[in-house]
């Protein structure tokens, strides 16, 4: 029979719009999508071109589970993934690989006079798969059966349905190992920046937990920061934290504001002209070694007003001149001030400059003293022991219950520096045992009690006496060399 030319026609504008679909699907599969979205575009793209009464694309992952399904057209309860994963026609498809056409049957509680379905499959991994059921009747006529064009169509799509998916997984792979990555880089930063040389940072209490919170939220930014607590709790551990989280690629310079003269810390800040007077060299100051870095300025609050003027000026034009010169020099510096004083009083009673408080004070960090996070101590004194102990080769004494007590009942005055130089003295000073009696010794009256309970210097020297010749084996010449007596002497004194 010779075809019509209007059903010639319709054929030709069928195969045109099939290979405009085909070209415009392979530039949509290749977006960065999620594969959800891809499936739903796979089937949206078949049905409009091939016009069918119903249809379903479904996608399994490795393990035979589903992982996207779509449909459209199908009456009252959309199909599962499991049920359409686990039906007669994904079995045949997987046997036969390719696509087929099956008449008068059912699909998950859907029947059908013709399903024409074709697997999604690429590097022979079956993905899943597309079904087309009953061909929609246009006019009056009967519905038409699927073509061997729509069959030829149908498999092209699902090629490129496959490597689409194909590639969309392994970018959602590449993306979850990019994750994977930037967690475990986070965890081993976080490992570094609780151990910076040898100093951790315990946050175990809440308020040190809030503290930690807000260093990694500033870190990243240029903001200059203000840290406050009592002497001895860590701000300078925390500034070099802020530092190591970040990103600069200069280093952190410090410089204690309280240990220096004001005739000399001007030229430790801002540097020197050579030829200032007689044999005086050029130097560069902390700003200048500072650049591209941070700049810790420990005790600002011990700056002296005319110093506060060439910061305040350094912080807002970001440049510096070095005592004796003329030439500014720009600097790329981050600031980090620290101090235990209350800034606010200093600048009432006219003591600190108010503009260069509120430089200062870009976000200001509160460190609580020890005594309001005494959860911490027997972390911090188990640090400090194993630190100690490793480094001078010696064995790790135990802590009797009451020694532990007296450690967390104690109010620190100078907090964790305080606790530091306690637990090492203690250390140095054990008969393998630290116990109350030998803290309280090394507290004096700050202790509980400790002066009825204090060891006398004859007790102290004994057990010094006993612990080096534990450091030394026994050997007593060797002893008596480190502690600067003559073998005689150790004996006298019973050893």
């Amino acid at each position: 029979m010779i075809a019509s030319p209007r059903s010639a026609d319709l054929a030709e504008k069928r195969r045109i719009l099939q290979l405009e679909t085909l070209y415009d699907l392979a530039l949509a599969l290749h977006a960065d999508r999620p594969e959800n979205e891809l499936v739903e575009e796979l089937l949206q793209r078949v049905c409009a071109a091939l016009d069918p009464a119903a249809a379903v694309a479904v996608t399994r992952d490795p393990y035979g589970g589903p992982r996207a399904v779509t449909s459209v057209g199908w009456s009252g309860t959309p199909p599962s993934g499991e049920a359409l994963l686990g039906s007669d026609l994904w079995r045949e498809l997987l046997a036969e690989g390719q696509p087929l056409t099956r008449r008068d049957g059912e699909l998950v509680g859907r029947s059908y006079r013709e399903v024409l379905a074709a697997p999604l499959c690429y590097r022979n991994a079956y993905l899943g798969f597309l079904a087309l059921l009953d061909k929609e009747a246009r006019g009056a006529g009967a519905a038409p059966a699927f073509s061997t064009e729509d069959r030829r169509f149908l498999d092209s799509v699902a090629v490129l349905g496959g490597v689409a998916l194909d590639g969309a997984r392994q970018l959602a792979e590449l993306e979850a190992q990019r994750q994977r990555l930037a967690e475990e880089n986070k965890a081993l930063k976080g490992e570094l920046s609780n151990e910076l040389a040898g100093e951790r940072v315990i946050a175990n209490a809440p308020a040190m937990k809030r503290v930690l919170e807000m260093v990694e939220r500033v870190a990243p930014r240029g903001i200059n920061i203000l840290i406050r607590g009592e002497s001895g709790t860590g701000k300078e551990l925390i500034a070099k934290l802020v530092h190591l989280r970040s990103g600069r690629e200069g280093p952190l310079i410090a410089l204690n504001c309280a240990a220096l003269p004001e005739s000399l810390l001007e030229s430790e800040l801002f540097g020197i002209e050579g030829g200032v007077a007689t044999g005086v060299a050029a130097r560069r100051g902390k700003f200048e070694l500072a650049d591209g870095g941070t700049l810790f300025l420990d005790e600002i609050g011990d700056l002296q007003l005319p110093l506060q003027v060439k910061l305040l000026r350094a912080l807002q034009e970001r440049e510096i001149t070095r005592v004796g010169g003329q030439q500014s020099i720009p600097v790329d510096v981050r600031v980090i001030a620290a101090t235990h004083q209350q800034l606010e009083e200093l600048v009432e009673e006219g003591r600190f400059r108010g503009d260069l408080y509120y430089r200062l004070k870009g976000v200001e960090v509160e460190l609580p003293p020890l005594r309001q996070r005494r959860q911490e101590i027997p972390h911090f004194m188990r640090h400090f022991i194993e630190r100690f102990c490793r480094r001078e080769g010696i064995p790790a004494p135990q802590i009797t219950a009451d020694a532990l007590s007296l450690l967390l009942a104690y109010d620190y005055p100078g907090n964790v520096r305080e606790l530091q130089n306690l637990v090492e003295g203690a250390v140095s000073l054990a008969d393998e045992v630290v116990d109350a009696e030998l803290l309280r010794s090394l507290m004096g009256t700050a202790g509980d009690d400790a002066s009825s309970a204090a060891l006398d210097l004859k007790t102290v020297e004994r057990r010094h006496i006993a612990r080096v010749l534990r450091l030394t084996g026994g050997n007593k010449s060797a002893a008596a060399r480190m502690l600067g007596l003559d073998r005689r002497t150790l004996q006298r004194k019973g050893f």
